[in-house]
């Protein structure tokens, strides 16, 4: 395929999909994740695309989400269901395990139901490990630089180090989860520490309620399909089919 026929296609793709990764392009078009980088630079500098961290997304995507709110306003949303979520995601936790915890607020609730204490511990989250120590739990903090809205450490430092670590599970949290977008987040540099915490762990539990999914931000981590989200309510029949799908309640 000439290469501006490809690009035609690739242009035709995001704008019918809004957002879609590199990892799809390659599939759909038989071309290698190269080339498909390579013209995903190309049409984002002719302004036809929007190029994001994995994929591209399309001009007129106005739900693309590029900023977010502080711990403390997402504190305030979604307690219940994010009250049921962590419950049951603490049931995962082995002896044996050696744990990833990222930041934010489900995963912050998390520790709060977190009993087993023979497990290790590592997390990229201030309040998080603040939690754990009070726990008793052996904890971890990862270094970099520290984003003050979501009290996450992030940044080069931080990448360099987890990359260093093998964790049999890992609890993320995310902004959006959508089928061609995958699981998002405003900022590039969290969205490198997830992907890479999400390489380096064995399995990986998304913790999400049910109105992350459909939302769409700039930066996409990991797509559905390598992860298990753990949800409050059933989402649409595409997503069941393309990823692990754990539906809680308080009462699971």
């Amino acid at each position: 395929m000439l290469t501006e026929e490809r690009r035609k296609q690739i242009v035709s793709i995001v704008n019918e999909k809004k957002a879609v990764t590199v990892a799809e392009l390659t599939e759909l078009l038989d071309s290698s994740e190269a080339t498909i980088r390579r013209d995903l630079n190309a049409l984002s500098k002719a302004s036809l695309i929007n190029k994001v961290f994995g994929g591209a997304t399309s001009l007129d995507s106005s739900n693309i989400k590029t900023t977010e709110e502080s711990m403390q306003e997402k504190a305030r949303i979604n307690i219940e269901e994010k009250d049921s979520i962590s419950k049951y995601a603490a049931t995962l936790i082995n002896d044996q395990d050696f744990v990833f915890i990222d930041s934010g607020t489900t995963t912050l609730k998390l520790i709060d139901y977190i009993t087993n204490t023979n497990a290790k511990y590592i997390t990229n989250g201030i309040r998080h490990a603040k939690k754990l120590i009070d726990k008793g739990c052996e904890t971890s903090i990862l270094g970099g630089r520290i984003k003050t809205p979501t009290e996450a450490i992030i940044g080069p430092d931080c990448v360099e180090s987890i990359s260093k670590y093998h964790f049999t599970k890992a609890f993320m949290g995310t902004n959006g989860i959508a089928i061609d977008a995958g699981c998002t987040t405003p900022d590039v540099d969290e969205a490198l520490v997830k992907s890479v915490a999400i390489k380096q762990a064995y399995i990986t539990y998304i913790l999400a309620d049910h109105t992350k999914f459909g939302q769409v931000n700039a930066v996409t981590f990991a797509d559905i399909s390598k992860c298990c989200i753990i949800t409050d309510k059933e989402p649409a029949k595409r997503y069941l089919e393309k990823s692990i799908v754990k539906v809680v309640s308080n009462n699971f």
